[in-house]
């Protein structure tokens, strides 16, 4: 038992080095690709008004790793969810190992399409009401991009998570701690919950919140009809050797 164990813990550790090592190639990937990121979004229409500027010495920096970091974690996620896969393969069946390893690709797209949501949607109509507040107040706008990026990140980061929605409540049904019973009784606290949400990342007015609630309530509907599929299929009878 002792000798298994170790088995485990060596494989875990083989598995943690290649995540860590994607982590740290992607990161040097985006490092490398970061100045061209920023002019594509130095370039996009919500920027052309906004002037950047730089308050400490290290803003630029910053800037940089920030970059690089949400590059990383948007192609290492799928390396993390493959490796995650492959270190409990041994303890699957066949089919439950072929319809897991699904899980990788499906991640990644939901967490690509959260950011393009986030970044082509939410951030433009946010910003955009941040400026139109600040002109009726009569202020003078001068942006640090360290702010800039802060907010930036703060929105589209979460709304790839958000995305990963149908993902997670398939994966807990499959465990046993979600029933489509279970979340049909928790749907109104449920839309109440993403209402929140999308009131908090969106501007104080009915159509950007529509704009961002009622894709987080499809996403949750959608989860409600992947876990009613899920649990309505039968139960594989077990082959007697």
């Amino acid at each position: 038992m002792q000798e298994d164990l170790v088995n485990h813990l060596t494989e875990l550790r083989k598995r943690l080095l290649i995540v860590m090592g994607s982590f740290i190639a992607a990161m040097s990937g985006g490092l490398y690709l970061s100045p061209a990121i920023l002019r594509y979004i130095k370039s996009g229409p919500t920027t052309e008004a906004v002037e950047w500027n730089v308050f400490s010495f290290t803003d630029g920096l910053f800037i940089y790793l920030r970059c690089a970091f949400l590059f990383a974690i948007l192609f290492t996620l799928p390396v993390l969810l493959y490796q995650t896969w492959a270190f409990v393969r041994p303890g699957l069946t066949d089919n439950e190992a072929r319809g897991t390893l699904g899980y990788v690709p499906v991640s990644f797209l939901l967490f690509l399409s959260g950011v393009s949501f986030g970044y082509f949607l939410v951030f433009p109509m946010m910003l955009g009401f941040m400026i139109e507040m600040n002109h009726n107040v009569g202020a003078v706008e001068t942006y640090g991009i360290d702010r800039y990026f802060s907010f930036l990140f703060s929105v589209v980061f979460p709304l790839g998570v958000a995305f990963e929605m149908p993902l997670i409540i398939l994966f807990l049904t499959k465990i046993g701690l979600l029933t489509p019973e279970r979340l049909k009784v928790t749907r109104k606290y449920a839309y109440v919950g993403l209402a929140v949400v999308g009131a908090c990342i969106s501007p104080p007015d009915f159509v950007s919140h529509l704009s961002v609630t009622v894709p987080l309530l499809l996403l949750f509907e959608i989860s409600v009809l992947v876990s009613r599929r899920y649990a309505r299929r039968p139960a594989s009878i077990p082959s007697h050797t």
